[in-house]
This record gives structure tokens, C-alpha cells and sequence, in this order.
């Protein structure tokens, strides 16, 4: 993957030091059509690596993995999977004939939780209401018992 620290050294060796593309492509061990490629980009852009959308392995068991996970979110902390869900939601979608590695799970759940995935346990209830907007009643009747003696 390309830098900006590796970008700013090709646009360096290319335009201070007048060096061919060829050249910079020796020396510093990028493809030739990469050099040119980043040398036609506009300034200022960073360089990101693009994976392709498409057909994946992890497709066809996407519904599972994200109950799985919601379901997940919603039990309370000391009952959540721990650090290693991932490992174990990979065991369970091996038995369910899931035939990709373990890295393609972390990326899932990683995405997922990125998306606000974690958001299903979280909630904000204000602490001042406006007049008639939350009352409640409670029509029960209370009686003391005191004891003596």
C-alpha cells in the first residue's frame, strides 16, 4: 500500500530530480504503471486501497452473522461473548458449512460494528421533560403494616 510519505518521495524524485519513470520505478521497487498512475493524480488526494465489492464467501451467511451479533448486543455485558466472539461465531459458521477463514469474520464484525451495530443496546433518555410530555401514574394503593413489640 502507498503513503503519503512514499507519494510525496515519487513526486519528489519525478519532479525535483527529474528522474524518468523508469527510474523511479527501480529505485524505489513500485510497478512502473503505479509510479505513473500516483503521478497522475491530483495533489492533495491520499491514496487508499479499494477492495472489490462482489461475491464473497461470507455472502450467504451475512443473515446469520448479524443476528448472531444482535443478539449478542442485546444480552447483558457479563453474559456478551468475550474479546473472542469473532473466533466463535467463525467455529459456528464452520458447522454451518461456512468455507472462508477467520479474517473474513474480524472483517465482518469489525464493519458491522463500525455501521453502529453496537448502537442496538444503547439509548438516551433525557432527564427534563416538557410539562405533559411524560407522567406516570400509578393508581396502586399502599398500605403500612407497622410492627410493635
Amino acid at each position: 500500500m502507498i503513503t503519503m510519505e512514499k507519494l510525496g518521495r515519487l513526486r519528489r524524485l519525478y519532479y525535483r530530480d527529474g528522474l524518468t519513470l523508469s527510474e523511479i520505478a527501480r529505485k524505489t521497487g513500485f510497478a512502473r504503471n503505479t509510479v505513473k498512475s500516483w503521478l497522475k493524480a491530483a495533489e492533495g488526494i491520499e491514496p487508499r486501497y479499494r477492495r472489490r465489492e462482489g461475491q464473497t464467501k461470507i455472502l450467504p451467511f451475512t443473515e446469520l452473522l448479524t443476528k448472531a451479533l444482535e443478539t449478542d448486543a442485546r444480552r447483558p455485558k457479563r453474559d456478551r461473548r468475550s474479546g473472542r466472539s469473532a473466533l466463535k461465531l467463525h467455529a459456528e459458521l464452520k458447522a454451518a458449512g461456512f468455507p472462508g477463514d477467520y479474517s473474513r469474520v474480524t472483517e465482518f464484525v469489525r464493519r458491522w460494528r463500525g455501521n453502529g451495530g453496537e448502537a442496538l443496546v444503547k439509548a438516551f433518555v433525557p432527564l427534563k421533560f416538557d410539562l405533559g410530555e411524560a407522567f406516570q401514574f400509578d393508581w396502586s394503593e399502599e398500605h403500612l403494616v407497622t410492627q410493635t413489640g
